[in-house]
């Protein structure tokens, strides 16, 4: 009896049975959030291969491994474990292979082959510099692929020799290009991205392209004899960024054609299974800052493309025929919902399936992914509020939840409660559409702080999904609202170009009034109302404070805050000076000015922070460091966050997403009453 006990008591202490109390999300958290991505069908329908991602707190990284499932949920395991990144798979053909990238080995990302029957895995290429996106030739026997080849120029400044031991300074970096740094890239090498095959036998990679521009990613002709790809092959690419066409490449004679050749971007081909008609996306480019990417398809032989998407107003991405090549597959945004549409070869529209979603952890933005089977069925990020992107597949008109991939994080953590409203703006009585977010034991009848989070873009759009950022300020206590002011992403391009060449402008009165129906709720402080942004946010954010003293405190987070700096600084002023302003800035300066939250900054007195990457190449630091010299000129309390080695994307490791969001409550916590 005494040894059942110490058993009992061992059993409780290791494996508890008392359920256990929910509490508030921490920002340790971060680390124990998982999501699913790249959600990859069989050809048959009966399997799925996707990512599983996940981070691992002692070397700060996002990490993933794949994962294969029957598509009726059962046999959920493992294809490869450890901590790496294995990504992009692809089915073969027959469905009894996958080829996916993977830094597996000698942490050098490379291309793996596995075997469905053995799940043994090899590499098919061992190459210094990193493969992209692998595609399968129909026969099984190929693959064709992007990779950067490095180009060796002579240096155009001659230096003399340097004595025997003699220790000088790195030579100069001339540099003589447009574009000459990238963000997340940092200053780009010399070189392209080219396109090769290598056989599914192994062997090395076959280079067959060498011009000097970059290639995407390239798809096969029915008989593969062919490739596909979209580039901007035009001498003046750094000047006109946009004008891409798609191109077909002559595997037997190395020639290369233009299939299209209309001023404007022409991009993502895709071929039928059943002949060689193309379907690709692209626009008439009208130089507008907001513009929607049309479906066109380009028979077989034919001299001209159809547009068969003209009624549809909007954005389109992710075309993939169905089995039959009578129509594709795709998603889009709209009023803050990701969906999958279907299209027939006649431009008729249906809606397949809602809710994708759940790609963007650290904000709320719209992002899924989905892939479909020859015979329709339909494998997706599942997103909401309350959860990251989980599998879901599609059979028929029937969904299913596969995977729920944080139910145990969640299972002890109170969430926010997430809620859709809708308001007129006080500009021109527009509807804007917005989600507020309440702490958990939300009580009606209190007074809450209050925070108002701005979406960057801005043609981008926030939505009904779960963002960890907006989850961790319901839970310090606030209120928080997020929406989809004018210029936003999803609502058709009338909507989205109520900003062109007048941005920042009256999306402040869409916020403004957004702020008025969150405190119509009754469950508003007045005296304790903040605002934060990053990027368009942060740009929003710093026009917001040079408007108004409503605001107890701000933070502009990764902003732009003088036009006419920006456009010649940031990492690609071939197309900002040239979609975003009607003139260069020298040429009429005035509107530069007139849009720059620096011109207003003389009107701040809102305690107002500073945060950006420190290898932001967007938005360089640059801008944030004019607004904090300006704030201090001005004698309005103020503060510069630095985020080391960060790019635009802060929250690219998951201790720099919880430093962005420490700041910015500390910040709110310093001059809350």
């Amino acid at each position: 009896m005494r040894k059942l006990l110490i058993l009992s008591l061992l059993l409780l202490i290791y494996f508890p049975v008392i359920s256990q109390e929910k509490t508030e999300l921490q920002l340790i958290d971060i680390f124990d959030y998982e999501y699913i991505s790249d959600p990859q069908i069989s050809p048959d329908g009966k399997k799925i291969v996707y990512v599983r991602n996940f981070k691992d707190i002692m070397t700060d990284k996002n990490l993933s491994n794949l994962w294969i499932v029957n598509s009726d949920g059962s046999q959920n395991r493992p294809l490869t474990t450890g901590n790496h990144n294995d990504m992009s798979p692809k089915w073969s053909p027959d469905g009894k292979k996958l080829v996916f990238k993977s830094d597996m080995q000698d942490d050098k990302m490379k291309l793996f082959i596995t075997w469905l029957d053995s799940k043994e895995y090899f590499p098919i290429t061992n190459s210094v510099k990193t493969p992209g996106e692998a595609t399968w030739s129909n026969n099984g026997d190929y693959l064709a692929f992007t990779m950067f080849v490095p180009k060796k120029t002579e240096s155009f400044i001659k230096l003399p020799a340097k004595p025997e031991g003699a220790k000088w300074n790195d030579g100069p970096i001339f540099i003589d290009k447009m574009n000459y740094r990238g963000d997340g890239r940092g200053y780009l090498k010399e070189g392209n991205n080219q396109i090769f095959i290598i056989s599914t036998d192994g062997g090395s990679p076959k280079q067959i392209t060498s011009s000097d521009n970059d290639h995407g990613t390239p798809v096969w002709s029915a008989e593969d004899d062919k490739l596909f790809f979209s580039a901007n092959l035009h001498e003046n690419s750094d000047l006109d960024p946009m004008n891409s066409e798609v191109y077909e490449l002559d595997l037997k004679t190395g020639t290369v054609n233009a299939i299209t050749s209309r001023q404007g971007p022409d991009n993502h081909p895709v071929v039928s299974p059943n002949d060689n008609t193309i379907a690709y996306l692209g626009f008439d480019d009208e130089y507008l800052g907001y513009q929607i990417s049309d479906l066109y398809i380009r028979e077989a032989n034919a001299t001209e493309s159809k547009l068969i998407s003209g009624d549809f107003d909007r954005d389109i991405e992710n075309i993939q025929w169905d089995g039959k090549g009578k129509g594709l597959y795709f998603q889009y945004n709209d009023h803050g919902d990701t969906k999958i549409g279907y299209i027939d070869l006649n431009g008729k529209v249906e809606v397949v399936a809602e809710g994708i979603g759940g790609l963007s952890l650290g904000r709320p933005y719209n992002a899924g992914a989905f892939s479909v089977s020859g015979k329709g069925d339909i494998a997706y990020t599942y997103g909401s509020p309350m959860n990251l992107a989980d599998l879901a597949v599609l059979d028929g008109k029937k969904m299913k939840r596969i995977t729920n991939v944080n139910k145990d994080l969640f299972s002890y953590r109170k969430l926010g409660n997430v809620e859709e409203i809708t308001w007129k703006s006080s500009f021109d009585d527009r509807e804007i559409q917005g989600w507020l977010v309440t702490p958990p034991d939300f009580d009606p009848s209190k007074k809450y702080p209050f925070i108002l989070e701005i979406h960057g873009g801005p043609f981008a759009s926030y939505g009904s999904v779960f963002s960890a950022e907006i989850q961790a300020f319901a839970a310090a206590g606030y209120v928080v609202l997020y929406s989809n002011p004018r210029g936003s992403s999803g609502y058709g391009k009338e909507f989205g170009n109520l900003i062109h060449h007048d941005y920042p402008n009256h999306d402040y009165e869409d916020l403004m009034s957004g702020v008025d129906a969150a405190i119509e709720k009754g469950f508003i402080d007045e005296n304790n109302l903040f605002v934060t942004g990053g990027s368009g946010g942060g740009v929003l954010t710093a026009w917001i404070v040079g408007k108004t003293d409503r605001f107890r405190a701000a933070v502009v987070a990764k902003p732009v805050i003088n036009w006419y700096s920006f456009v010649l600084y940031a990492d690609n002023p071939g197309f900002f000076s040239k979609y975003w302003f009607d003139k260069k800035p020298w040429e009429d300066p005035e509107p530069y000015l007139k849009r720059s939250p620096i011109s207003y900054v003389g009107n701040v007195t809102t305690p107002t922070m500073l945060l950006t990457g420190e290898e932001d190449y967007r938005t360089p630091i640059a801008e944030s460091e004019q607004f904090y010299a300006a704030l201090k000129l001005e004698g309005v309390e103020s503060a510069m966050v630095r985020i080391p080695g960060a790019s635009h994307g802060i929250a690219s490791k998951p201790s720099n997403l919880i430093a962005k969001i420490s700041s910015i409550l500390a910040w709110f916590d310093k001059y809350k009453n």
